[in-house]
């Protein structure tokens, strides 16, 4: 009887010494060797850091920053892709990578801001610089200020590059958000899903670009990114990846060699989608219904979301409602885009988690004097 209880003990003991070590690697999956790391989702909440937030040289993932001016600058109607920009000898005197720009020729605006996306082309960021806001100086003042305007925590630039510079650093944390605000862009997935593409010079010359962002060939579902490397900052990558309806970001800074900053952030992308999703609710621009219409031509106005409305978690702890709140009805003229109500995503506990605004879908004139006489005729 003693036997078998020693038995007994032995083998209760051999299975919680079994199963200690799994819990405890099932709650660390992710590891570093890099001086940094983060993966987020698309809406910036953090999976994963390490030391995420120590100030560190970034490289030429500074020219995330540098992108996400740009299209400010497109956005705010200041400069468009089809401008024609004059490259200064500065400019095409630049250092490390480039597409070897010509002094003094004229470039589409277009193609500079893909050779940065595509290649981290060094020359394009000063062209763009000083066709932007008249001197690279001018242009780092914007990017500090659009630094302090997404409240970036460990962020200062002193040029647009990232070659080398004794106060010029940023982190991890920061690099995601620069980057969960550039890939809002759609302009940027165009040219970041591009491999290889010859970059044509006004003289016809042609030089080859090929993606540093080995991962967009390499990793299912990986569609943009920014590399980086110099001997300060070491090995860097931020990069983005979608399987589905889910988008994650994960960043590395610091890493030993360019093979680690791939694998690590491949590793973070297999962590991302095999234990997180994306649920999305109500797309932007689906039809959500109509309001009345008074005085219009027409008696009802087709009505939509303007964004999307989606939740992101564990997988399989998705349960939410959406809720809609909207004008009983709305007086013609009715333009298209104008603001009836709110749609809300609301959590199992009550809260409101999101909120986009319900627009009108199209255009209704308000009744002339002669619809109301043909109405009584």
């Amino acid at each position: 009887m003693r036997k078998k209880l020693l038995t007994i003990l032995f083998c209760v003991v051999l299975i919680v010494a079994t199963v200690i070590p799994v819990t405890a690697c099932a709650e660390s999956v992710l590891t570093t060797s890099s001086r940094e790391a983060i993966l987020v989702a698309e809406d910036g909440k953090v999976l994963y850091e390490h030391n995420a937030t120590e100030k560190r040289p970034i490289a030429s993932m500074t020219k995330v920053m540098t992108l996400l001016c740009v299209y400010d600058a497109i956005d705010s109607g200041k400069a468009t892709l089809d401008d024609d920009v004059v490259t200064s000898l500065r400019a095409a005197s630049m250092g490390g990578s480039q597409v070897f720009l010509d002094a003094n020729a004229t470039y589409k605006l277009n193609n500079l801001v893909k050779s940065v996306i595509v290649c981290s082309a060094n020359d394009s960021c000063v062209a763009l610089a000083e066709h932007i806001d008249g001197s690279v100086e001018a242009f780092v003042d914007h990017m500090n200020a659009k630094a302090k305007e997404l409240g970036l925590v460990a962020t200062h630039f002193e040029n647009c590059t990232g070659l080398p510079a004794v106060s010029q650093f940023s982190c991890a944390k920061d690099v995601a958000a620069m980057f969960v605000n550039l890939i809002k862009h759609p302009h940027y997935f165009e040219c970041a899903k591009i491999w290889m593409e010859d970059f044509v010079h006004p003289s016809g010359r042609v030089t080859g670009m090929t993606n540093t962002n080995k991962l967009v060939r390499f990793y299912d579902g990986c569609d943009g990114g920014k590399t980086g490397y110099t001997s300060e900052a070491q090995h860097c990558l931020t990069a983005t990846a979608k399987r589905g309806d889910t988008r994650v970001i994960a960043v590395v800074v610091g890493a030993p060699d360019s093979k680690t900053r791939f694998k690590e952030i491949s590793e973070m992308f297999n962590y991302a989608f095999a234990n997180y999703e994306s649920h999305i609710y109500l797309s932007g621009g689906s039809n959500v219904g109509y309001v009345n219409v008074s005085g219009g031509k027409q008696k009802t106005a087709d009505v939509q979301a303007e964004g999307k409305l989606y939740s992101f978690g564990k997988k399989g702890e998705s349960n939410c409602t959406v809720e809609y709140e909207l004008d009983s009805s709305v007086k013609a003229p009715v333009k298209k885009g104008d603001k009836v109500g709110v749609a809300k995503l609301i959590d199992a506990t009550g809260n409101v988690i999101q909120q986009v605004d319900v627009v009108v879908s199209c255009d209704i004139e308000a009744k002339s004097w002669w619809d109301y006489v043909k109405e009584l005729a």
